[in-house]
């Protein structure tokens, strides 16, 4: 029996949620263009509304103030009946009103990678992380990964992107996902 293929019914908003550095923009822009769909990056959203880069949010107005914006950044495109292809930034799925909108409308994917994974991706850009603006980077990113673990397993679905290129970690998620919707139909 031949079955369709479940991601051309795919109805709803794909979320991408993760660690800084862990590649959600990047596989994000690679898994909307295998799925047709928009890729919208949340921090890129929050910028254009606030009109300053995330960095200067954070360091004028405080995490408090950049978080409760994030939220209403989210809030707004998944309101949208698009189903796109979404990257939040690295805390945005800790917030339990996030996450609650993300759960009732899209699909949750959380891209895990290791620690040394992550440090090397984030290196490659200095002074862009804000909360890594710190004597010990390393520390803080474990202490991220260690405090965010419990959120980030909330999502649908867990893909490693540490296995190799963009690319690899794209066709993992395509295949995690097709799995998912075969598995969520009645």
């Amino acid at each position: 029996m031949n079955h369709p293929d479940p991601l051309r019914a795919l109805d709803r908003p794909v979320v991408l949620v993760g660690l800084m550095g862990v590649g959600k923009t990047t596989v994000g822009r690679r898994l909307a263009a295998r799925l047709n769909r928009p890729f919208i990056d949340a921090d890129e959203e929050i910028e254009a509304a606030a009109g300053r880069p995330v960095a200067e949010i954070f360091a004028d107005f405080g995490e408090a103030a950049f978080r409760d914006g994030e939220r209403r950044v989210i809030a707004r495109l998944l309101e949208s009946p698009s189903p796109m292809v979404l990257a939040l930034g690295g805390g945005a799925f800790v917030q339990d009103e996030v996450r609650a909108l993300v759960k009732a409308r899209a699909i949750s994917i959380w891209l895990r990678a290791d620690l040394d994974t992550l440090m090397s991706r984030v290196s490659r850009r200095p002074g862009v992380r804000p909360l890594l603006n710190d004597d010990d980077p390393r520390a803080v990113m474990a202490r991220l990964m260690e405090a965010r673990a419990p959120a980030y397993g909330q999502a649908d679905i867990v893909v490693d992107s540490d296995a190799g290129s963009h690319d690899v970690t794209a066709r993992l998620v395509l295949e995690a996902l097709s799995d998912w919707l075969e598995g969520a139909r009645p």
